[in-house]
């Protein structure tokens, strides 16, 4: 005979089921919240991968194994009126991502959604002022940008090959897309000023030099024919068969991509004196709103103009004062300068990043795999064109291999560049970028992360640690050479006024609209009173709102980080527990992210604070 439940029995089991179905509905809410987000974030993950087949080639060596048929993307072509649907796009993604409900998410993909979501407010702030966006500026644009990356391009089978030379056959169209934007950036009153026009348009007829092209020694030729040896080596071609791509890709570059880059600077000088400003965003209608939005975007720092200034001001009054106090306590100095490589050891670049690589295990922690780094040089003729050196990022999947680019024209040798290649190696660029791939993949983090543009924290990073590369250099030459130390210090303090003043000057320019004269005032009071030079500055700021900050702003927000650091840790743990192995574990693992999110979550550190990412929301 069954005993019965008594009332108090029954009361209980009700609770418990009741419990149950309550904790069933929380998990439930909880996975499928998850579940949710991460479908859309891999929707747009592939969206953005897939509109561009070359930002793909570089981004995943495997396509395939994300669904991705390599063979059948295009390159993006501008329609008319584009601008104004991608400004809707934008607005329409960052409401699509409000729908989300982050607390209802895991902690790795509520930092996700954080990042998404400020990444796309800055997206669709930038995008609500029409035709601001310059894709053919004469230092960074796509006319100089494109040869490179196809320079670049990976071959590693027929199928490369293939999708390659379907790109260059793409080119016209691509090319009139970008013709077709600065037709409607004219009739809104935006084209560029004349003077950048000279440039871009000289930059189409240098580049695809038809004399280099039909002698075979033009470098896409070259590289091309290079990499197509390499896949015979390897048996996947034979010599026929790369003789054959061979012609092929001379008979595109000849045909096909040379007159598009003819029709681009024919379209280009036709539009010549429609520019109605030569000056700095300022003085267009709704260009201080823009440069407000473009500088949030393109630093991560959301700090009210005014308290940047204030931040660079002081930086430069501090910095200045020390270079001046050294210079009167090392009179020398001054004439010393110009023979500063003479006292460095004589190291050839892969030297140089091994040495650095060595040298920075106590304060940085370690990449868990041996990669390859190759040093090339930029081909004569992009030389006026390219930075001084640069790092070709390798994909997300396959982070073995990674190049460095350098630019015998800017960076001879000696300390300049041991400084660029810390830049650029290590602790620099690609230390950072295979640190946070591999970090990424380890702690499971969504791809979508890696493909998000931070660029204040990323040039904020290289900045930071060439700045700290001054005392690696200073270690190396101190037995041999004790007298550089106070010259490789003036030299540090005097790259940080220069970088400090053209970041103030950037603020000066196009958010309060001072002219050339002005500008000139100011380069003359430091000692630049060549009209050229003075005239070269102007321009190129002119022509990249923003880039000084990008890394000057962004290394200084990384410093305002690492003094917030020291006192939550020392705070927290009552002690002095801050060290720079810590602190760069802890950029290096949450970044790359704007500094916003990363000032908050290193809030989180404090014990007494709830968690960042249920806290606030963007």
């Amino acid at each position: 005979m069954k005993k019965k439940l008594s009332p108090g029995q029954w009361a209980g089991a009700i609770i418990l089921l009741f419990l149950f179905i309550l904790l069933t509905l929380f998990l439930y809410s909880r996975f499928h919240e998850d579940d949710r987000f991460e479908k859309f974030a891999r929707n747009f993950f592939l969206s953005e991968l897939c509109s561009n087949p070359i930002n793909l080639h570089y981004t995943l060596s495997e396509p395939s194994e994300y669904g991705i048929d390599e063979s059948a993307l295009t390159l993006p072509v501008y329609h008319a009126g584009q601008a104004l649907r991608d400004s809707e796009e934008a607005d329409s993604l960052l409401s699509d991502l409000r729908r989300f409900h982050p607390e209802k998410m895991s902690a790795a993909n509520q930092y996700t959604y954080i990042l998404l979501s400020s990444y796309l407010m800055a997206v669709r702030d930038c995008s609500s002022c029409l035709y601001f966006e310059e894709p053919l500026s004469p230092s960074s644009g796509v006319q100089s940008g494109l040869p490179v990356l196809l320079a670049e391009y990976r071959l590693s089978s027929v199928s490369d090959i293939e999708n390659y030379l379907t790109i260059l056959m793409q080119i016209p169209s691509y090319l009139d897309g970008l013709i077709l934007y600065e037709q409607e950036k004219a009739d809104y009153g935006l084209f560029m000023p004349d003077y950048s026009a000279d440039k871009v348009i000289e930059q189409c007829s240098a580049l695809m030099n038809r004399q280099e092209l039909e002698s075979d020694s033009h470098f896409l030729e070259v590289t091309f024919a290079d990499r197509l040896e390499k896949l015979t080596e390897q048996g996947l071609l034979t010599p026929s068969e790369a003789e054959y791509w061979q012609s092929e890709n001379k008979r595109l570059l000849t045909t096909i991509v040379a007159p598009a880059y003819d029709r681009l600077a024919d379209e280009l000088t036709l539009l010549k004196g429609s520019g109605i400003n030569t000056q700095g965003l300022a003085h267009y209608p709704d260009g201080q709103a823009y440069y407000q939005a473009y500088l949030c975007m393109t630093t991560g720092s959301y700090r009210p103009i005014s308290e940047i200034k204030q931040m660079l001001s002081g930086d430069f009054e501090k910095n200045y004062i020390a270079l001046l106090s050294l210079l009167q306590e090392y009179p020398a100095l001054k004439d010393s300068f110009s023979s500063i490589d003479s006292s460095f050891p004589s190291l050839s670049p892969e030297n140089m990043l091994s040495r650095l690589r060595q040298m920075i295990t106590e304060d940085y922690p370690a990449i868990p795999l041996q990669t390859a780094c190759t040093v090339k040089y930029v081909d004569d003729s992009l030389e006026p064109y390219s930075a001084p050196a640069f790092y070709m990022t390798p994909p997300i999947d396959d982070m073995d291999e990674n190049t460095i680019y350098i630019n015998r024209m800017d960076t001879a040798g000696g300390l300049s560049l041991f400084t660029t290649l810390a830049h650029e190696g290590y602790p620099g660029h690609l230390y950072q970028t295979v640190y946070s791939g591999f970090h990424l993949q380890a702690s499971g983090a969504d791809p979508l992360r890696s493909i998000l543009s931070y660029g204040g924290y990323v040039e904020g990073w290289a900045t930071y640690v060439e700045l700290s590369s001054y005392d690696y250099a200073v270690r190396l030459v101190r037995d041999a050479h004790p007298e550089a130390e106070p010259l490789y210090l003036a030299e540090k303090l005097n790259r940080q006024v220069q970088l400090c003043l053209y970041s103030m000057l950037d603020i000066i320019i196009h958010y309060e609209g001072a002219s050339y004269e002005r500008v000139k005032e100011i380069l003359s009071a430091m000692g630049i009173a060549d009209d050229r030079a003075a005239r070269a500055v102007y321009e190129y700021i002119i022509e990249e709102p923003c880039n000084y900050l990008k890394y000057y702003l962004g290394y200084l927000e990384i410093e305002a980080l690492k003094e917030q650091a020291q006192s939550i840790w020392t705070e927290k743990d009552g002690k002095a527990s801050f060290t720079l192995y810590r602190f760069h574990s802890f950029l290096l693992d949450n970044g790359p992210a704007d500094f916003r999110t990363l000032s908050r979550l290193l809030d989180t550190t404090r014990s007494y604070r709830r968690p960042y990412l249920l806290e606030k929301k963007n």
